[in-house]
């Protein structure tokens, strides 16, 4: 073993032997890409396939802290771009993953966020392929942030984008809502709060494939990260032209997450999320659709929460008193540094 350092320094961005060692026994060592050459060169059958198109998407991650309970920067980084890959209908299959390094950062974090990565992408069926790091001085990042970059194959006759999504669609997320939000604000300890919930940060590719496989006239997808629900809903009703209607006593959500929320007086519907979605799709699909989802432990919790109605553009929430109110886009930053 080559590297003895306990810590990042500048030398293990200052492009010499420091440097090769940390990127060898740090990260190559662990995600094993083809060839160490400048750039990943890729082959897929599914591309050969009529009418397959390529997805691309990327994405960086600042969490802080970035270990917590359920997960890690690391975990985030994978799932959160084979989410925005599979919401589109796409099968994702390779990463790439950068990583701006604070001084001072120790190597141990490093191995065990490069291991969660590694252990995530297995599961999702994805390789990391390329890569980079940077090392910077103290204080001009904190500790650790990701990026990543996706690609993935959408195979010919699958077709989804929130434009898609007309009056009688049935919306159904994928289990309880708010938990990765709620996890954060009780890991940094900032406001006495304790709490056993975890994450909800999983891969959705299985997911979503198995929902496809059953519900082919799905419209459209949305993972609820950064806005939660609510935006989400806000997003695909702007973009589809037609309102949308969804129930408060169907909303799945935690007693726990309710409490916190009340407390400090935060909305659950803008909780953001790192294993959940909501996905569109026509009425007569809907029980397959539920039944997909609640046959892997990423969608047990499945339920319908609302649909796709015509007369207005607004998302509009019944309440538990059997009222209405508007459910708006987020205006500014509930809980900043979730992801």
């Amino acid at each position: 073993m080559a590297l003895r350092d306990e810590r990042v320094t500048l030398a293990h961005g200052g492009g010499g032997k420091a440097m090769r060692d940390l990127i060898e026994e740090v990260f190559t060592s662990v995600f094993a890409p083809p060839g160490m050459e400048d750039q990943a060169r890729l082959q897929a059958e599914a591309l050969a396939e009529p009418g397959a198109r390529l997805a691309f998407t990327t994405d960086s991650y600042v969490v802080t802290p970035i270990e917590f309970p359920g997960g890690d920067i690391g975990k985030i980084a994978v799932c959160g771009t084979v989410n925005d890959l599979a919401v589109g209908g796409a099968t994702p299959l390779w990463l790439s993953a950068a990583f701006i390094i604070e001084e001072g950062t120790e190597i141990a974090l490093l191995r065990r966020i490069v291991a969660t990565m590694a252990r995530e992408a297995e599961a999702a069926g994805v390789k990391i392929v390329t890569g980079d790091t940077k090392v910077v001085g103290r204080g001009a990042c904190d500790g650790v942030f990701v990026t990543t970059a996706g690609v993935g194959v959408i195979p010919g006759g699958v077709e989804m984008a929130a434009g898609l999504v007309a009056p009688g669609d049935v919306a159904i997320v994928n289990g309880v809502l708010g938990d990765h939000g709620a996890t954060i604000l009780a890991a940094r300890g900032d406001l006495a709060l304790s709490s056993a919930i975890e994450s909800d940060c999983a891969a959705l590719g299985h997911l979503m494939a198995d929902v496809l496989a059953v519900a082919p006239g799905a419209k459209a997808a949305r993972d609820l990260t950064r806005g939660g629900l609510a935006s989400a809903l806000n997003e695909i009703a702007e973009a589809a032209g037609c309102g949308i209607e969804i129930e408060e006593d169907a909303l799945p959500l935690r007693t726990e997450v309710v409490g916190m929320c009340e407390i400090l007086g935060l909305d659950p519907l803008y909780l953001a999320n790192e294993g959940r979605l909501v996905v569109f799709v026509p009425e007569a699909e809907a029980e397959a659709a539920l039944a997909a989802m609640r046959a892997r432990p990423e969608g047990s919790g499945a339920v319908i929460v609302g649909r796709a109605v015509g007369g207005h553009k607004q998302v509009r929430m019944t309440t538990a008193f059997g009222g209405q109110r508007i459910v708006d886009m987020l205006v500014g930053e509930q809980l900043p540094r979730i992801c």
